[in-house]
């Protein structure tokens, strides 16, 4: 069986679980960051692999036979536990474990701050660009309760039960910074910046949990009722849907497309 490790998993622990065979390690780094530095046995994936572009909609999900045939290519197995990491932040890793999510996969963790919180812990990294052999997993389809889109938008927009959390700038929230058609946001979506929840001073790790719980209840962001995170393609977003999932939120979705689909339909409803 294999070695399952948090959804939020800290460097020393990572590192004493190398040699787990069911372990995966995914790296979402820039590929000159990768080539440079990565963690031992750490696969490479770009980010592209995991989108589709419809333009000017951008960061859908991807064709589901396009998502098994890379997900095959990093080794992914079901009983495989995947660590994704990346060197921004969190954002391209945590989308990642949310398609995983997406599809079901049990095994994800998060490598708290990334790889730069792995080399300020002084583990040793390797050059070497790994590949292993390819799996015949296998993807059935989509979750829905993980996953929002324009349609389940429209139907709970004046939901009292649905939060809608922007995590753009605020900027882009209040319309001065516009990135498609028209700017703003959803009606009455909660404005929270993804990079509150980041500790820049701590090789990015999050923040400690109850000083994010602090900011979501301020906010009035609970556990009951369903939240639905979005950004400009669910990149952003995709880490906060992380860290509410590691904070233990359980009705919680992603909107793929996001303000790059709803900022550029004519017909849909802005607020600035």
């Amino acid at each position: 069986m294999p070695n399952w490790l948090p959804l939020l998993v800290e460097p020393e622990q990572l590192q004493s679980s190398l040699q787990d065979p069911n372990l995966v390690i995914v790296d979402l780094s820039r590929l000159p960051s990768y080539v440079t530095h990565h963690i031992p046995a750490a696969i490479h994936l770009e980010y592209a692999a995991l989108v589709k572009s419809a333009p000017p909609v951008m960061g859908l999900l991807p064709d589901l036979r396009h998502l098994q045939s890379a997900l095959q290519a990093l080794g992914i197995h079901p009983d495989a536990h995947v660590v994704a990491y990346d060197d921004e932040g969190g954002g391209k890793a945590s989308r990642l474990l949310w398609t995983l999510d997406s599809i079901g996969h049990p095994g994800l963790s998060l490598l708290n701050g990334g790889i730069q919180a792995w080399i300020g812990s002084g583990y040793a990294t390797e050059t070497t660009k790994n590949s292993v052999a390819k799996t015949e997993y296998k993807i059935r389809q989509y979750l829905a309760h993980t996953i929002a889109d324009k349609h389940y938008v429209l139907q709970h927009i004046d939901d009292p039960n649905v939060i809608f959390l922007d995590t753009r700038t605020a900027g882009e929230y209040s319309g001065k910074d516009v990135r498609a058609a028209r700017g703003g946001h959803i009606p009455g979506a909660i404005h929270l910046e993804w990079t509150a929840n980041i500790d820049i001073n701590n090789a990015v790790r999050l923040k400690p949990c109850d000083v994010i719980e602090a900011q979501l209840q301020a906010l009035n962001i609970t556990r009951d009722k369903t939240v639905v995170t979005y950004c400009q393609t669910h990149h952003r977003s995709s880490h906060t849907y992380m860290t509410l999932k590691i904070l233990g939120f359980e009705q919680i979705k992603g909107y793929p497309g996001a303000w790059s689909e709803w900022g550029n339909d004519p017909d849909t409803p802005i607020e600035i």
